[in-house]
């Protein structure tokens, strides 16, 4: 039996032996693609772990940013992002958790994150281009309920682009949803709405519906 005491100290305890484990494990893989594969899927189960801060897309970046603290800065792998550097950690991470302020691109959420991480590992091939013109519509859409003024395609391209590492692009064919569609959507969503609670406060006492919610 290894009693912890005896092991090498964890650089982020939070995380626990058994993701320091797992990323040792990566530096026995020799395929580098393989050894990708498996960072992924090391940096989703990191993200299982903390699922009170899933809405940050920032929180990917420093996901990736405490797998390599955790290697030793010697995890060799196709990140979507650029490695820290040991001279710029100078003292131990804290504890993984995030407020509003430190979000880059926060209206587009976590879960965008993770459809655009699902992407990049995707073949070539019709399925991942119609999965990047969904996720980019999905974008467009997030936007727009963050900001309803406007915004443009090629935006969204960039943004994609940048959240991606440079991995996902939209070609010159790829055709997004107008916003003016988008938005013609929201506005008729949003007016049923507010028609179903005017015709409850229109309701008045001898009214059949109020009689029907009053006798429930």
């Amino acid at each position: 039996m290894e009693y912890n005491t005896l092991r090498q100290k964890m650089a982020i305890p939070e995380y626990g032996r058994n993701i320091q484990s797992m990323i040792e494990h990566l530096f026995t893989i020799e395929d580098r693609i393989k050894r990708t594969q498996a960072a992924y899927y090391i940096v989703s189960i990191m993200a299982q772990m903390n699922p009170q801060v899933r809405e940050s897309s920032d929180y990917l970046h420093k996901l990736w940013d405490h797998l390599h603290i955790i290697s030793d800065f010697k995890l060799d792998v196709d990140s979507p992002y650029d490695p820290p550097k040991r001279e710029n950690v100078q003292r131990k991470p804290r504890h993984v958790g995030y407020n509003s302020n430190e979000i880059r691109y926060g209206h587009y959420g976590l879960y965008t994150a993770n459809l655009i991480n699902k992407a990049i590992l995707y073949d070539e091939g019709n399925e991942k281009t119609a999965l990047v013109q969904a996720i980019a519509n999905y974008m467009k859409k997030q936007y727009l309920s963050w900001n309803r003024d406007s915004v443009t395609d090629e935006t969204i391209s960039l943004n994609l682009n940048e959240l991606s590492g440079g991995r996902l692009t939209l070609t010159e064919d790829m055709k997004l949803v107008s916003t003016n569609e988008i938005l013609s959507k929201a506005g008729l969503n949003q007016n049923l709405a507010m028609q179903k609670q005017k015709k409850k406060f229109n309701q008045k006492p001898g009214s059949q519906g109020f009689q029907k919610k009053k006798q429930r």
